[in-house]
């Protein structure tokens, strides 16, 4: 397992996974004797004790596991990903830098093997802290985070923010280098399982497939999931409207149908954009975001498109409105967009055009993307909606057409007609009765379908 990063892992007989395999690393960095030689160090004004350095790190793997500076610099930004140790400046950007830059061993209770449940509250708890220690100046996707929370959890807020005046209080009550330890062994935490926008989380793809990914695995999962909702390979269940002219398929399958079909609700889950694609799932979802009381986000996305797709003659007052709706000062509908976006997209309402709101646009549908939606897949919402999908299964209807022979092709009846003309017109008088008799038996021969 850990080959593919050249280490040659012989601490331990027996196999280990991959998150064992970093701890038995990490313990061994920690050794008083043969570990990483950690010191005081000066961060600004402060004395930081027990700090290493990132050179020193990836010098320690190099020589611990005889492996390249490269190889060793992929090892460290593992650790560094996963938690397991933690940097003192750039907290944003969780990679190893092989220079003096500061780094601290995350102390066991943040370690991501102990598979604490990361809960909205701790992590609004965290916020309200920091928002008091910075005096309302959060970082940007912070404080978007922040405001979230605030009203999906307005009926518990008053107890968040009491639990996070107690923890400032005790933090002030601490030496001062022990609290700047301590706000950036937590910092590193809601960093790795809660990481700003644009940036890859280690914890979205695990401890196992982040450090071996498993191509044949991924493949045969991606082949499972998508098989049953290929058109050219799926059934038409219950049954396929054209062969049977039973209309149950296009009833279950109607735009804003109250109960939708298990098929239908699964390609939900595939991606964001299958959610709002489908109108019904668009609906689903609606009802997800009043109950957290931020559907004015889907309002604006939906708002958007119209005005994206609408008519020319009306693009000029469709904009003007969205802008009232959701973007002025006391909007009844106010969305939160960052000040840039703000500014780009106010500028650009003074001569608007089709995509006059495609940042603003854009802004709002990555922070449902990130937010709402893995919340909502998890939510008692979807899972009722799951729980009454219909599973049609295939009827007689379709199995009776299968078996069903097909009817003679009117040309060749046509031809078969043109022929016994020819034939009467040749020959002498005829009964008419037995000739028409005679087409009439051969447009009921129906001939043997062609192997």
């Amino acid at each position: 397992e850990a080959s593919a990063y050249g280490c040659d892992f012989h601490m331990t007989p027996k196999p280990q996974t991959n998150s064992s395999l970093l701890e038995s690393c990490f313990a061994s960095m920690q050794d008083p004797k043969t570990g990483v030689k950690s010191q005081p160090q000066r961060l600004v004004i402060t004395t930081i004790p027990h700090a290493i350095t990132g050179e020193d790190i990836v010098a320690w793997l190099a020589n611990r596991y005889s492996i390249q500076t490269e190889e060793a610099c992929t090892l460290g930004r593992m650790l560094v990903a996963f938690g397991y140790i933690y940097p003192l400046q750039d907290h944003k950007r969780l990679i190893i830098k092989p220079d003096a830059s500061l780094y601290r061993f995350q102390t066991p209770y943040f370690w991501p093997a102990q598979q604490w449940p990361v809960e909205d509250t701790d992590y609004a708890i965290y916020l309200a802290k920091r928002n008091i220690r910075k005096k309302g100046i959060l970082e940007m996707y912070e404080q978007e985070q922040y405001n979230s929370l605030h009203k999906w959890m307005n009926h518990k807020w008053d107890f968040i923010v009491m639990q996070a005046k107690e923890q400032y209080r005790a933090g002030k009550e601490r030496k001062k280098p022990d609290r700047v330890v301590f706000d950036c062994q937590e910092r590193a935490y809601w960093v790795v399982h809660r990481p700003p926008p644009g940036t890859i989380s280690a914890m979205d793809y695990g401890l196992e497939r982040m450090v071996d990914p498993n191509a044949e695995e991924v493949t045969a999962w991606c082949k499972h999931l998508f098989q049953y909702h290929d058109p050219f390979l799926a059934p038409c269940l219950p049954s396929n409207p054209w062969l049977t002219d039973d209309v149950t398929y296009w009833m279950l399958n109607m735009t804003n149908v109250e109960i939708p079909t298990k098929m239908r609700v699964e390609r939900w889950t595939f991606s964001f954009g299958e959610l709002l694609a489908d109108p019904r799932g668009r609906a689903d979802f609606t009802l997800f975001l009043k109950k957290e009381f931020s559907g004015e986000n889907l309002a604006f996305w939906e708002a958007c498109e119209d005005l994206k797709w609408g008519t020319a003659a009306t693009m000029n007052e469709k904009a003007q409105q969205i802008y009232k709706t959701f973007l002025a000062r006391g909007a009844p509908r106010w969305i939160n967009i960052d000040g840039k976006t703000m500014e780009v997209t106010v500028k650009g309402l003074k001569h608007p055009h089709r995509y006059v709101l495609d940042a603003a646009q854009t802004h709002i549908f990555m922070l449902m993307k990130k937010d709402s939606y893995g919340r909502y897949l998890k939510s008692p919402v979807f899972k009722e909606t799951q729980k009454r999908a219909i599973d049609p299964d295939v009827t007689q209807l379709e199995a009776n057409a299968k078996k069903r022979r097909p009817s003679l092709s009117p040309i060749i009846v046509r031809q078969q007609e043109e022929e016994e003309r020819a034939r009467m017109a040749t020959s002498g008088p005829v009964d008419i009765t037995q000739v028409m008799s005679k087409l009439s038996n051969k447009g009921k021969e129906v001939p043997p379908p062609k192997k």
